[in-house]
C-alpha cells in the first residue's frame, strides 16, 4: 500500500492575495462612487471623466498612487470586512 502525502501551503499573508487591481477599482467605486473616491484620494483618473479603464491605466503606470487605492482597499473591506445589510 502506497501511503499518500498530503501538502498543505502556507496561507499567505498578503490581504491582497488573488485580488485584481481591477476587482479593488470596481469594488471601491461600487461602494463609493468617483465624487468620494477623488476626495479620499485626490487624483485625476478618479476626478476629471473618471472610469474604471482609465484608473486602471493609471493606477499600474503610477506605484505610489496605486499604494494608497489598495491600502484604502485592505482597510475598508479586508479589516473591516464587506458590508452586510443591517449594519
Amino acid at each position: 500500500m502506497a501511503a499518500h502525502r498530503i501538502m498543505i501551503y502556507p496561507r499567505s499573508v498578503d490581504p491582497l492575495h488573488g485580488i485584481t487591481l481591477k476587482q479593488i477599482v470596481t469594488e471601491l467605486q461600487a461602494r463609493f462612487g468617483w465624487e468620494e473616491m477623488a476626495r479620499e484620494i485626490p487624483i485625476r483618473c478618479f476626478s476629471k471623466d473618471p472610469s474604471i479603464n482609465s484608473s486602471l491605466t493609471f493606477l499600474r503606470r503610477t506605484p505610489w498612487a496605486r499604494k494608497q487605492v489598495e491600502d484604502w482597499y485592505v482597510s475598508v473591506f479586508v479589516l473591516k470586512g464587506p458590508l452586510t445589510p443591517g449594519s
